[in-house]
């Protein structure tokens, strides 16, 4: 079959001709249909420093996002059926260590990562374990189904516990970095009903698109002043967010979130820093009675349930279709890259057009 292999350690990647993988037990072979790039990909096709630290295995097939049709059973599989389509729930994990026996499974203490750890999705075929085969309606658009993974981050981050408390009903909310995962947090938050929704973002395009998704203020550094806690607070009636969603990893986000969350009010960290970030943290956490999540992929499998229910509303699967801005095939992922990096892009699905 045909796969995107990281070769070497360095920049780039090949499309190269590899065996095709068997399903072992409890496994399901699928047929890939669509898939799409997270910024994990991007980091690992440029080959910084996070990449450089985290790939343990070369060469590698690369990807993670995915939507694909079950074509195999591996022995002992007992929820899927051939023809099934099924989206990938990326983080693979042990089933036995203390987090998973105690309902955490999305922090496994042993997890492996499509795609980082395992080979991933971008070729004809790839294994899944059945455990991470998430079913969907076989009515929804490949390109949708494979973006379920990040959109579940976003939700994750709107949601990070299970009590009714941590909804964002009619609760404001600040949202900085407007990459894929900040534009589905926008549309989900609006759905979900929250208040008033701020997004900040420095690419123009992205930022006109979390405008259209629903954010009610948005603030692009560089050309709406300095203040911005000052206009999140104006904004918001003067007493700041409820709920805040750190997703750019830059240090003034992280500072922002804080400065511009009222007191009792939540935040939660998914943006990736790279380097130290520093923080007041008497006036920014303790004095405030701040609530902190850091968000690692998704609650295995609430979160799934959740975003299901989000999908099932016409009006919201438009909006996560919109945050698809190109569709280019699997081949052609050098263009998909340059495309992300030149800022022209939000999220692009890859076809499976080989």
């Amino acid at each position: 079959m045909q796969a995107v292999v990281k070769s070497r350690r360095a920049p780039g990647g090949d499309v190269v001709t590899v065996p095709e993988p068997a399903p072992r037990d409890r496994e399901v072979l699928i047929r890939v249909l669509a898939s799409s790039v997270c910024g994990t990909d991007l980091h690992i096709w440029q080959w910084n420093p996070w990449a450089e630290s985290h790939l343990r295995r070369i060469p590698l097939i690369i990807g993670h996002e995915v939507c694909g049709e079950v074509v195999r059973l591996g022995p002992g599989v007992k929820g899927l059926a051939v023809g099934d389509r099924v989206s990938a729930e990326t983080h693979i994990v042990d089933g036995t260590c203390y987090q998973c026996r105690t309902g955490r499974m999305h922090i496994c203490e042993k997890v492996e990562v499509l795609g980082v750890d395992r080979d991933g999705v971008f070729a004809e075929y790839a294994v899944l374990p059945e455990l991470n085969a998430w079913k969907n309606d076989p009515s929804l658009d490949p390109a949708i189904a494979a973006v379920q993974e990040p959109l579940g981050n976003a939700m994750h981050s709107l949601l990070p516990e299970s009590s009714d408390e941590d909804g964002v009903a009619g609760k404001d909310v600040l949202i900085t970095g407007c990459g894929p995962i900040g534009l589905m947090a926008v549309a989900a938050a609006k759905t979900l009903g929250a208040g008033t929704v701020v997004a900040v973002e420095v690419n123009p395009m992205r930022a006109e698109l979390a405008r259209s998704l629903g954010a009610d203020l948005v603030l692009r550094p560089g050309a709406d002043g300095d203040d911005f806690a000052a206009r999140v607070r104006e904004a918001t009636g003067g007493h700041g967010v409820d709920v805040a969603l750190e997703m750019s990893g830059h240090p003034a986000s992280l500072r922002l979130v804080f400065d511009a969350l009222r007191p009792g009010g939540r935040v939660s960290l998914l943006g990736l820093f790279d380097r130290p970030a520093t923080l007041d943290f008497d006036t920014a956490v303790v004095f405030k009675a701040a609530r902190i999540h850091g968000i690692f992929g998704r609650r295995m499998f609430e979160t799934w349930y959740q975003v299901k229910g989000l999908l099932a509303r016409p009006a919201f699967r438009e909006k996560v279709a919109r945050v698809i801005t190109h569709r280019v095939p699997i081949p052609e992922i050098a263009r998909a890259m340059e495309l992300i990096e030149s800022g022209q892009a939000a999220k692009v699905s890859l076809e499976a057009k080989w």
